[in-house]
């Protein structure tokens, strides 16, 4: 069944982890958040929220429907300040209209089945000459064939019957563009490049992050069992390997202008 972002076992499923330089480097390419005023719609466990802050931002609002995550990111980003964490959802934030620079959208429009309410909200939340970035996975994305970086590829490959579940939540690239023209942003460019998720040491390390499904709502939809079966294929795909294991995902950016 579909991830309860509300329930308390998945509270920390999107905490904690810390942002790859891999998304560092391409970020600080497409926006310069330095002395910026930022608004992070879903923001989940703050990590992408502490992130921006560390490169500068002079202040960053986080935005998701869950407390649950909530009183994650408000923990994880207790130490470093500039940080401020309110429930709303990504059409109706309820944050200040004109007030930010900066609209971070990562990993967010996959859990919307309309684009339009969304985009229009990080329009009017955006000063004019403002940036949004929306970050998230095409099918085309999702669908590369399994690697010992793509570890996701090797879920489809196991469970084909869950291409379909996926390629059905995201949005296609022509379906995003549309939309952020719709909601009267002036300009839009794309493009892909690919965010290394975590590196382990050792197999039994993403055995693990799998098993506890960390950060991935696409594996709420296995039984536990299946899950276990998913787990054993993709041992047997890497077969023996050097150390570390990479582990990366290939993203779609769209980047555009009020």
């Amino acid at each position: 069944m579909p991830i309860d972002f509300h329930n308390e076992n998945v509270r920390f499923t999107y905490a904690g982890r810390a942002v790859d330089c891999s998304w560092l480097g391409e970020f600080q390419e497409w926006v310069d958040v330095r002395d910026r005023r930022i608004a992070d719609i879903g923001c989940g466990g703050g990590i992408y929220s502490k992130a921006m802050i560390e490169l500068g931002a002079a202040h960053v609002t986080g935005v998701d429907y869950s407390e649950m995550s909530l009183e994650s990111a408000r923990q994880y980003c207790e130490a470093v300040g500039h940080a401020e964490f309110v429930k709303g959802d990504a059409a109706t934030t309820s944050l200040p209209s004109g007030q930010y620079d900066v609209v971070l959208e990562r990993a967010l429009i996959h859990h919307l089945p309309e684009l339009s309410p969304c985009f229009n909200e990080a329009y009017r939340l955006l000063d004019v000459g403002g940036t949004l970035i929306v970050q998230d996975r095409t099918p085309e994305d999702c669908l590369l064939a399994g690697s010992s970086n793509h570890i996701r590829g090797y879920l489809f490959e196991k469970f084909p019957s869950l291409a379909q579940v996926e390629a059905d939540r995201r949005h296609a690239s022509h379906s995003v563009i549309e939309a952020l023209k719709a909601a009267g942003f002036r300009r839009v460019d794309e493009f892909q490049f690919w965010e290394t998720r975590r590196v382990y040491a050792h197999f039994d390390l993403l055995a693990d992050d799998l098993l506890k499904r960390t950060g991935r709502s696409i594996l709420h939809e296995i039984s536990d069992e299946e899950l276990k079966e998913l787990v054993e294929y993709i041992r047997k795909q890497l077969g023996v390997q050097a150390a570390p294991i990479v582990e990366q995902d290939r993203w779609t950016v769209w980047k555009a202008s009020k």
